[in-house]
């Protein structure tokens, strides 16, 4: 029954994949930036519920320009986090542009991409952050780089975090947690290695009872500040509230 369940799951997550992407194709040149941002937190949400996780968050983002940074457990933490803030440009890496259907909807998002590969391409992305935050925009990184496995956080990478230094705006941490009806973090939403993504999609579908946490925390001021100390402190932000949510996760019934 959890193989015909998963399999009915992942048929209509392709479905919806594919309204997306006629939204995008037909419907976004004529919206402004308003309406595109409803249809991203409607498609994301639906696209979670799809999948059968359950979305739960606590906290609230702050208004006009922030930086969120967030620990990175899934591909789906993209999705977790535009339900709640639609109007956030993440940072990617540039190998997202190769992944079908995907790749499609993360450029109507206004994804800005890196190639890692690239030693000086930090830099030309955090010119493009820095503008666009200069503008008022919301902008969202993982400063860990790659994803953990949604319980050590890996260290972060503190060049980024420049673009708001440079731009004196505020960075919102927030913390990213999927639990399932055993375990205060799923096995089913690791990210990790060499796991593909039809792999991760039918595992996330066979799920039971999965909740994605997102907590938002309070948003704290970057303008004079050292890049790496303030870093290591949302880490430690982060961090802490991370370790709060797994131990007070409910006993596996």
């Amino acid at each position: 029954m959890t193989r015909l369940w998963g399999a009915w799951r992942l048929a209509r997550a392709v479905l919806h994949g594919l309204h997306g992407v006629a939204i995008v194709l037909w419907l976004f040149p004529r919206l402004d930036a308003a309406g595109r941002h409803a249809r991203i937190a409607w498609w994301a949400a639906k696209m979670l519920r799809t999948l059968g996780l359950a979305l739960d968050v606590q906290g609230t983002f702050r208004p006009g320009a922030k930086l969120i940074v967030a620990n990175h457990v899934s591909w789906l933490d993209i999705m977790s986090i535009h339900a709640s803030c639609p109007q956030a440009r993440f940072v990617s890496k540039a190998d997202v542009r190769h992944w079908p259907l995907v790749n499609r909807l993360v450029d109507s998002a206004g994804t800005l991409y890196l190639e890692r590969e690239k030693r000086r391409d930090a830099l030309r992305v955090v010119h493009q952050m820095a503008e666009a935050l200069a503008a008022g925009q919301t902008v969202a990184v993982f400063p860990e780089g790659t994803t953990g496995d949604g319980r050590a956080l890996l260290p972060f990478h503190a060049n980024l975090l420049q673009a708001a230094i440079a731009t004196a705006t505020p960075l919102q941490p927030v913390v990213l947690r999927y639990s399932d009806a055993g375990h205060a973090v799923s096995p089913a939403a690791e990210f990790l290695g060499e796991t593909t993504l039809a792999q991760s999609l039918w595992r996330l579908a066979c799920a039971r009872r999965m909740t994605v946490h997102v907590t938002v925390l309070q948003a704290m001021g970057s303008a004079h500040a050292d890049r790496r100390a303030l870093a290591e402190h949302v880490r430690q932000s982060i961090a802490a509230v991370l370790a709060d949510g797994i131990a007070a996760h409910p006993h596996p019934r």
